[in-house]
């Protein structure tokens, strides 16, 4: 047996998005026991998972997990990837495959989103956070997403959360952000749930830049990178699909578990 892990990343037409990808991956890769680890995207970027895949069979893959670098489950992880495995998986009938969750919800997530607003500023009992997502017409993406909003206001002393997307689900980030700024609320967090740069955290920022909060204290929170807990997370997810505990990450060609 020859374990390989293949990562899926995303993709993006911004050039620092795939750099701060593959150097996240190269964090993770330390903590994993596989000879074999590579990194490929699933769009806007090379290389392909197919020629991710072929890479691992080349290095004398006998097993490859496949681990989508994803913060909640939608249609990527869901039809996307696994489509592009099972294409290049009937080329190699031998070769067993898992194929890891992403990294969904999870009680420390508050923890680290409270540490990414304290970067910015003391988070006090009249803070308020706005919790903003990349958005999806998949219900469960709301659904994740709404519950990490209340876990964090459950752990944290803010007086809300607000959660709101940027695409593709309501409520609708600039929406959000105009009523806001209409409120008398005095202490906003902006917290980008994305785990690289690119062109949504461009669309954030541009969005807050529209208002004149005078004295307000409103703070755009960087997005998620390497946190150590985001790394912590990923890691076990990783690990899950090596091990495969009870079968329930092994790939069937065009359905994962």
């Amino acid at each position: 047996m020859k374990q390989a892990v293949l990562y899926v990343c995303h993709g993006s037409r911004v050039p620092q998005a795939r750099v701060e990808a593959v150097d996240f991956i190269e964090k993770v890769k330390q903590k994993i026991n596989a000879p074999i680890q590579e990194v490929c995207f699933l769009e806007l970027a090379e290389p392909s998972i197919e020629d991710g895949f072929k890479v691992c069979v080349e290095q004398g893959a006998t097993h490859i997990a496949v681990i989508p670098l994803l913060l909640l489950t939608a249609a990527h992880a869901k039809s996307d990837i696994p489509l592009e495995v099972a294409h290049v998986a009937t080329q190699f009938p031998d070769i067993e495959i898992t194929y890891g969750k992403p990294i969904g919800v999870d009680d420390r997530i508050a923890d680290m989103l409270i540490d990414k607003m304290n970067q910015e500023a003391l988070v006090t009992p009249t803070s308020i956070a706005v919790l903003v997502g990349r958005g999806s017409s998949d219900v469960d993406v709301v659904n994740d997403l709404n519950t990490i909003s209340t876990v964090l206001h459950q752990s944290s002393e803010l007086k809300s959360v607000h959660t709101c997307y940027l695409t593709a689900a309501e409520p609708r980030f600039a929406k959000t952000i105009e009523e806001l700024y209409h409120s008398k609320e005095e202490s906003i967090f902006i917290v980008p749930y994305l785990i690289f740069t690119g062109l949504l955290k461009k669309e954030v920022d541009e969005t807050i830049e529209k208002y004149d909060w005078g004295t307000r204290k409103v703070k755009v929170c960087s997005y998620l990178g390497p946190h150590p807990i985001l790394l912590d997370l990923f890691v076990r997810r990783v690990n899950e699909a090596i091990e495969n505990k009870n079968k329930i990450y092994t790939f069937t060609v065009g359905t994962p578990r």
